[in-house]
């Protein structure tokens, strides 16, 4: 672990939980699998940042997330919380990415709700983007229009992804996209943020038949 990079987690861990005002009772700290633990297990893909999952037979969920050192160097380095620019927002949606999954999935499973990939990976582009939203506020940063273009229309998918997987990301990015946009148009462009915040708690607490639909009416 990177001497300074669990504040980080913990810090982002604890600002999603109080985005959507919900509770894991869990420290995501207590789950970060290391580059050697993650090398010897039987993966598929070692991207740089990968929620790992196992269930047993009796339904218990074994969770461990993994972010590369390189991420929580630069991180340490050119930690977000003071200035969030093109240094470090690709390592930072790294990190938000990761806690978003470990904290959507844990949330879920206290109601005994199941959770696909996909769902995981939309809520997922949804949080990137509020975080980053938020924080660039917090900062003066760039605009949101400018954020919402660099995280979902210039993106660019791992070339060792399944067609299923491909099809997965490709869904969650356009609809968070989608979802993006109108948030802007409705909330974002006037600042309202007590708005904002209700829709997206809202949204939060939806399944992803419902998140799906919800967004193709505000498109409508």
């Amino acid at each position: 672990m990177i001497a300074g990079s669990e504040f980080l987690l913990r810090a982002l861990q604890g600002g999603i939980e109080s985005l959507y005002r919900i509770e894991t009772d869990l420290d995501v700290c207590d789950f970060l699998v290391g580059e050697d633990s993650r090398d010897g297990m039987v993966l598929e893909r070692a991207p740089r940042e990968q929620l790992l999952i196992k269930q047993s037979t009796s339904n218990d969920l074994e969770l461990g997330l993994f972010v590369d050192d390189r991420t929580l160097e630069n991180l340490e380095l050119r930690d977000p919380r003071r200035r969030l620019d093109e240094h470090n927002l690709n390592d930072f949606m790294l990190a938000v990415e990761g806690v978003s999954h470990f904290v959507y999935l844990v949330y879920r499973a206290k109601f005994d709700h199941q959770v696909s990939a996909v769902e995981l990976e939309l809520q997922a582009e949804v949080d990137k983007y509020l975080v980053a939203l938020l924080v660039g506020w917090k900062q003066n940063g760039e605009p949101p229009a400018e954020l919402r273009r660099r995280l979902f229309s210039n993106v660019c998918f791992a070339g060792d992804l399944s067609r299923e997987e491909r099809d997965r990301y490709t869904l969650a990015n356009a609809a968070a996209d989608e979802y993006a946009g109108s948030l802007e148009s409705r909330f974002v462009a006037s600042r309202s943020v007590e708005d904002l915040l209700a829709e997206v708690r809202t949204f939060y607490r939806k399944g992803f038949a419902e998140k799906l639909g919800h967004i193709s009416r505000l498109a409508a």
